[in-house]
């Protein structure tokens, strides 16, 4: 389980399960900042179907228009904030 702090280079994992997910498609397999821990939150995707949500951290990921769109972003250098489960995130070297 990922367990970093503010500043923290993360990618989203590219996962593809089935079922009831709250992390963007568009944002998975993408790098970005942790700009914060939000704390543990019950897991929504095991929620969505009245199973125990187990506790997992809660981050705040910061990323730029060009992590997430490449030579195609428009405005480059703007961002975007996605609060994303750590089960989601490996930290980038």
């Amino acid at each position: 389980m990922l367990d970093v702090g503010p500043g923290t280079a993360v990618r989203v994992r590219g996962m593809q399960p089935p079922g009831h997910i709250r992390t963007p498609h568009y944002l998975r397999g993408k790098a970005g900042v942790i700009e914060r821990c939000l704390g543990l939150s019950g897991n929504p995707e095991q929620l969505a179907y009245g199973l125990p949500g187990a506790s997992l951290p809660l981050y705040r990921v910061r990323f730029t228009m060009a992590d997430i769109w490449g030579a195609r972003a428009e405005r480059p250098d703007d961002t975007l904030d996605a609060e994303i489960y750590g089960h989601w995130l490996e930290e980038t070297v």
